[in-house]
């Protein structure tokens, strides 16, 4: 359970997210995910290896360059299917639920927050049971807004590496990429990759677009 309740910290819906949203450490080696958008099909990779460097001279971002998570996301984790729905910005925050399911058996629920301060903005998570127990004894994982430009959005940890790093990489209207990086304080640095795909509202039908009409 606790190398379970690790590998999900790095999950970035968000993911973020977050992509990932969706969803830290020791179970990275199991993690694949898929989204399913219409007859599409999502891969996960996870690799081992030193961290890239964050990118350089990047804009840094408003909140408002969050504002196409707005709505819901699917991805398969291997046997798991990975869940996320995202408020719109208001009122410098964004609000964001994570649910991770293995058949009929739920695993665990994520609450993530965007939050836009004065001196840049922030991405919160913390894992809880069904019964709204929190995993982490101590506080929300914190993430700090490193870098961004027009597809790719990046955060770091300054606390540990679990997640170190954590991006949103933007393929289109209705497809991000949620990429993390593990940097354990023993054993190898790992990468994970999760494709997710935008879904349809709750009582619209599935259509080209996911039934939402794509945000530039």
């Amino acid at each position: 359970m606790l190398r379970f309740q690790l590998t999900v910290r790095s999950f970035l819906v968000f993911s973020i997210l977050l992509a990932p949203s969706a969803l830290s450490t020791a179970l990275a080696q199991e993690s694949a995910s898929g989204g399913s958008h219409s007859n599409s099909s999502a891969q996960a990779t996870v690799t081992s290896g030193p961290p890239p460097a964050p990118a350089q001279n990047a804009t840094p971002a408003k909140l408002a360059d969050f504002e196409w998570l707005e709505g819901r996301w699917r991805g398969e984790w291997g046997p798991r299917v990975a869940e996320q729905v995202w408020l719109a910005p208001k009122a410098n925050l964004m609000v964001g639920v994570f649910r991770l399911t293995e058949g009929d058996k739920p695993l665990v629920i994520e609450l993530l927050t965007i939050v836009q301060k004065n001196d840049g903005i922030n991405f919160y998570l913390r894992h809880f049971t069904t019964a709204l127990v929190p995993w982490e004894k101590s506080d929300a994982t914190v993430l700090n807004l490193a870098s961004a430009d027009g597809k790719k959005i990046e955060f770091e940890n300054p606390a540990n590496g679990t997640p170190k790093r954590s991006a949103l990489i933007r393929i289109d209207a209705d497809t991000y990429i949620s990429r993390s990086e593990i940097v354990p304080q023993k054993g190898d640095a790992q990468v994970i990759e999760i494709t997710y795909h935008r879904q349809p509202s709750s009582g619209q039908a599935s259509g080209g677009n996911g039934g939402r009409q794509k945000k530039p």
